[in-house]
């Protein structure tokens, strides 16, 4: 069975600046990097950095299953104003963001976290409680650069694996190996 590597991060616009610039780059990158792998790339079917990290993944190869909090394609669109062209497969959940972030979560292997605002700290805490391999791509924002200090604040023992690092390739080779060992 093929490993599955959740991205969670920020839904939120990429930035029109120099550190958007950036963002961008490391997206594009960890999509790429996720794609030259044998595995499944699982993302909440949302905007921003997601997306960016989805596409990128999806024009490179990978196999991009997209988990939905609607109940179905026009909810998806209408409601959420979420996209469809960068998933291979919508999942439809029907049961809101929150709910979403358990199921996407859940079916992960790998959780990597790139940037990250509120509903990625929620999806941060879902992986953390479930004993997840956690990967946070840092400097890049967020949930993503924050893990330290919240583990340090909040960790309690479930058996996660939270590993750090500022390139996507290097993340995601460690945080196969964590899952091989």
């Amino acid at each position: 069975m093929k490993i599955k590597i959740g991205v969670m991060g920020s839904a939120g616009g990429i930035p029109p600046d120099r550190a958007g610039d950036v963002l961008r780059a490391k997206a594009d990158l960890l999509g790429r990097v996720i794609a030259a792998r044998d595995v499944v790339l699982l993302t909440g079917a949302t905007t921003g950095v997601v997306y960016a990290v989805g596409k990128a993944g999806r024009e490179a190869g990978a196999f991009h299953v997209g988990v939905s909090p609607a109940s179905n394609e026009r909810e998806h669109v209408e409601h959420y104003k979420l996209p469809t062209d960068a998933c291979d497969v919508l999942i439809y959940t029907g049961f809101g963001l929150k709910g979403r972030n358990v199921v996407l979560v859940r079916s992960c292997d790998i959780v990597l976290f790139i940037a990250g605002a509120m509903g990625s700290l929620n999806e941060f805490t879902i992986a953390h409680d479930e004993g997840k391999v956690i990967g946070c791509l840092t400097e890049t924002g967020g949930v993503a650069d924050e893990a330290e200090y919240l583990l340090e604040k909040f960790s309690k023992p479930t058996g996660a694996q939270v590993l750090l690092n500022t390139g996507p390739e290097h993340l995601l080779i460690a945080c196969l190996d964590a899952i091989d060992q």
